[in-house]
């Protein structure tokens, strides 16, 4: 296994996790499809914010959640079936009420290639009515103290 650190990472101190691209992760054109990059970067989420402390039971106790408002994602390289991956995150904006933002960065160890650079933006909403909502205290406690600085610009 790599050693996740000491890749070429855009921001410092990534949460990482290591993948294994599967046979049925891969499209007609024999590399991973976009629909399991995204799937990819939702896992690496949840298991970043529950390393923070900020666990479902959080969210069903407070009635909030973090939903995705909108991801871009740039494809730089493929990656193919048996390639071992390392996808890293950082929490990089949080305007302290309601919206939020995560980096992610996809690299292919073996060659030090980066295959992906996403940004994604969240927006706080009760998880009853859907709506949008302002984070409570236990969400901002968490996500100001995760906050990564030098990541990019969510207005421009």
């Amino acid at each position: 296994m790599t050693d996740a650190q000491s890749l070429n990472w855009d921001l410092p101190d990534p949460f990482t996790m290591t993948i294994i691209v599967r046979p049925e992760d891969t499209d007609r054109l024999g590399h991973a499809n976009n629909v399991v990059y995204v799937r990819w970067l939702e896992e690496v989420s949840w298991a970043h914010i529950d390393s923070l402390g900020m666990t479902w039971a959080v969210h069903e106790e407070t009635g909030k959640a973090m939903a995705i408002t909108r991801t871009e994602l740039d494809y730089l390289a493929s990656a193919n079936a048996g390639d071992e991956l390392v996808l890293g995150t950082w929490l990089t904006d949080w305007d302290g009420r309601f919206r939020s933002a995560r980096q992610f960065q996809l690299i292919r160890p073996a060659d030090g290639k980066i295959l992906l650079r996403a940004l994604s933006t969240h927006a706080c909403v009760d998880m009853k009515s859907q709506r949008p909502s302002r984070a409570p205290k236990a969400f901002a406690d968490i996500l100001s103290g995760a906050l990564v600085a030098g990541g990019r610009d969510l207005n421009g």
